[in-house]
This record gives C-alpha cells, sequence and structure tokens, in this order.
C-alpha cells in the first residue's frame, strides 16, 4: 500500500490542466479556502493569481518556501532547486514530452514512420528465418 504524499501545502509544485496557462508548472504560494489556492510560476509565466483544484493537480515535487514569498526570490528558489530539471526527470512530465511530440508529426513523418517499421519487421522477420531453419537441421 503506498503512502499518499501529494499534500496541498506552501511550496507544493502544481500542473495547470485548464485555462490559458494549461501544461504549465506553477508553485502554491498561499492557500486561499479549502477549494483555491494562490499559485505564481515565474519561469513558466503563470501569473499569479487564485486558481481552483479542479483546474490543476499537485504534482510530487515540493519547493522549500516561505508563504507569500515575491516574485524574485520565488524565481531564485526555483532556479536553485531546479524545478524544471526535476520535472523533466519525472515520468509524468515524459509521457506529456512523448504525447506532445506524437500530436506534432505531420502526415510525411507518420509515412515514413511506416516505412522504417515495415523495413524492420522484414530484417528481424528474414533473420529469425533464419534461425529457425538453423535449428530444424
Amino acid at each position: 500500500m503506498t503512502v499518499f504524499n501529494r499534500f496541498v501545502e506552501i511550496g507544493r509544485v502544481v500542473l495547470v490542466t485548464y485555462g490559458p496557462d494549461a501544461g504549465k508548472l506553477a508553485v502554491i504560494v498561499d492557500i486561499v479556502d479549502h477549494s483555491r489556492v494562490l499559485v505564481h510560476g515565474p519561469t513558466t509565466d503563470v501569473k499569479r493569481q487564485s486558481i481552483s483544484f479542479k483546474r490543476c493537480t499537485l504534482t510530487d515535487l515540493k519547493l522549500d518556501v516561505p508563504r507569500t514569498i515575491g516574485t524574485v526570490a520565488l524565481t531564485k528558489a526555483v532556479e536553485k532547486q531546479e524545478l524544471v530539471a526535476r520535472w523533466s526527470k519525472t515520468a509524468w512530465a515524459q509521457k506529456i514530452a512523448r504525447r506532445d511530440a506524437r500530436a506534432a508529426t505531420s502526415d510525411f513523418d507518420r509515412f515514413k514512420l511506416m516505412v522504417a517499421r515495415k523495413q524492420r519487421r522484414t530484417t528481424v522477420g528474414k533473420a529469425a528465418a533464419k534461425l529457425r531453419k538453423a535449428a530444424a537441421k
């Protein structure tokens, strides 16, 4: 059984899932009430704003910052604690990057990928047939 560790707390990193900032990281700088938090993402261009929990997802990442930290200090804390690098190492971020890369492919890219897969399939199939034939002798 796993232990839940994504608590709503100051410094918790959230991924905004809805609105103009969707897909961007932000840091919780204050808790407004049971359904809203004040977030700010100075390095990801998320302006300081109150956001509902329905429009963001808590991540496992947390920064050590005080409550209602200013923009300059938060920017330094994000850079010092290498938030973007830590985020990009997570499986969640890698999955999002793969999905975006696949969505950005053109029709010709998909065609080239299909041709490459066919070539690989025939090469592997011929090698496997040789091995089966050699094993049968």
